[in-house]
């Protein structure tokens, strides 16, 4: 590839914001300066003055949809729309169709996205009650990590069996990801609210269902768990303020149980599900204004560590059906970044803060190897943002293989005008390069 200069930069990186210059040499950066660096007659020159530099996001928690689910989405739609919101490598998760249970089946998925992915990669090893030793097989050097879901999930992924989740806390080295609700909690309040409405459950009702008890209930039981053995625990998608107490605030170096925040969680409340209907329906539900707003206080004093999108979609067909019949996810990886920027021009929250949420400490709580960094010596995973040049999503202008957003209609202040991913130029004004120049994520454990 040569090499390229980026030139006249503003760069957000590691609490800092100051012009500068970076030079790429192939895929990695070999120099950051505030001063003029001396180029070569063959190197490309990319003038991005006027424009802020940070690292590629890395989006700890998505659902890609392949194998199985492919009518809703696919690696090769999701990661293009991933690349065009800034994302430069993601971890998708393993309640696809077969479940990720397996080896052979966990290695199956990293095929596919050798093949068809447009940023670089990572597979969550699932677990089950009956699959410990397998789960016990997982190469912590090249897998992102253990995906438990504490709650209702897709096939054979509950994991309500005390026994099992003791073993797996006790004999697993890797980092565990758990989805917390508690199932019996949800399952006594569906039996209510059916009892009250029939099947036609006003989508309000959401958050009553799978409400802060069944979330505290569950994330609690995972972070005794931890706590009991010293696993790595990382605790995604919180929802609610009372949640809050159990983690604790400071550097994430310091801890081995962490937590994450997600888009939706962070924008919307509960009562967006008077004009969004289903297409705000998630597992866990949105929940009160009062919860958002604590969740980003959580964000910004460290007790939360990352910021994530869980996207999961479904098609509009899907979506567009009463309660029960209306699965739970929306699409969010085209738009996460331009949302958090949206917070920052609001003055919610920081450059620096938003890119240590979904840059730094991404890399830091997973240990990726030299990525999540401006640095020397670190892959060249770049986004140039514009941060006044408003634009609208619409039906037009979204990637998603699903065809919609829950942020139709929504005007964003930022935009996202180059995206480099190993020091390719992966996206360029709206053009996304087929070139595909990506890699398996490693980690340093």
């Amino acid at each position: 590839m040569g090499r390229k200069l980026i030139q006249h930069a503003t760069i957000v990186n590691e609490n800092e914001i100051f012009v500068g210059n970076i030079l790429i040499d192939g895929e990695v950066i070999i120099e950051v300066s505030r001063e003029q660096i001396n180029t070569e007659p063959d190197d490309e020159i990319i003038d991005a003055t006027g424009l802020y530099c940070m690292p590629g996001v890395i989006d700890d928690q998505v659902h890609f949809r392949e194998p199985g689910l492919t009518h809703k989405a696919d690696i090769a739609s999701e990661s293009r729309a991933a690349l065009a919101g800034g994302i430069t490598s993601y971890m998708e998760m393993p309640n696809t169709v077969p479940n990720t249970l397996t080896q052979e089946l966990l290695e199956e998925k990293y095929k596919v996205a050798e093949n068809t992915s447009y940023v670089n990669y990572s597979f969550f090893m699932g677990a089950s009650n009956d699959n410990l030793e397998e789960v016990l097989k997982t190469d912590p050097k090249s897998v992102c990590g253990i995906k438990v879901f504490m709650g209702s999930s897709t096939g054979n992924m509950l994991v309500d069996n005390e026994s099992v989740l003791e073993k797996l806390f006790e004999k697993c080295d890797m980092l565990i990801a758990t989805h917390c609700e508690d199932e019996m909690t949800i399952r006594e309040n569906t039996s209510i609210y059916r009892e009250k409405y029939g099947e036609d459950v006003p989508i309000a009702c959401h958050p009553e269902i799978r409400n802060e008890e069944a979330c505290y209930k569950s994330s609690s039981m995972a972070v005794a768990l931890a706590k009991k053995h010293n696993s790595r625990l990382h605790v995604l998608h919180i929802s609610t303020e009372k949640e809050l107490q159990l983690f604790e605030q400071g550097p994430l170096r310091d801890k081995r149980i962490t937590a994450e925040a997600c888009i939706h969680h962070l924008w919307f409340s509960d009562k967006d599900y008077a004009e969004k209907g289903t297409f705000i329906k998630w597992n866990p539900a949105v929940k009160t204004a009062r919860d958002r707003d604590a969740i980003l206080e959580a964000v910004k004093s460290d007790r939360i560590d990352v910021i994530a999108t869980d996207h999961a979609p479904h098609t509009r067909s899907e979506k567009e059906n009463s309660y029960f019949s209306a699965p739970s996810g929306g699409p969010l990886v085209q738009h996460a970044l331009v949302a958090m920027l949206e917070h920052y021009h609001n003055g919610n929250i920081s450059l620096e803060k938003i890119v240590e949420k979904m840059c730094h400490a991404v890399a830091d709580c997973f240990q990726i190897n030299k990525r999540g960094y401006i640095r020397p010596g670190y892959f060249a995973d770049l986004v140039l943002v514009d941060l006044n040049e408003p634009w609208t999503v619409s039906s037009e202008n979204i990637l998603y293989k699903c065809g919609w957003s829950p942020f139709e209609g929504t005007q964003f202040n930022s935009s996202v005008k180059k995206v480099f991913v190993n020091g390719a130029m992966a996206y360029s004004d709206g053009s996304i390069s087929e070139s595909r120049l990506v890699r398996r994520l490693t980690f340093n454990r």
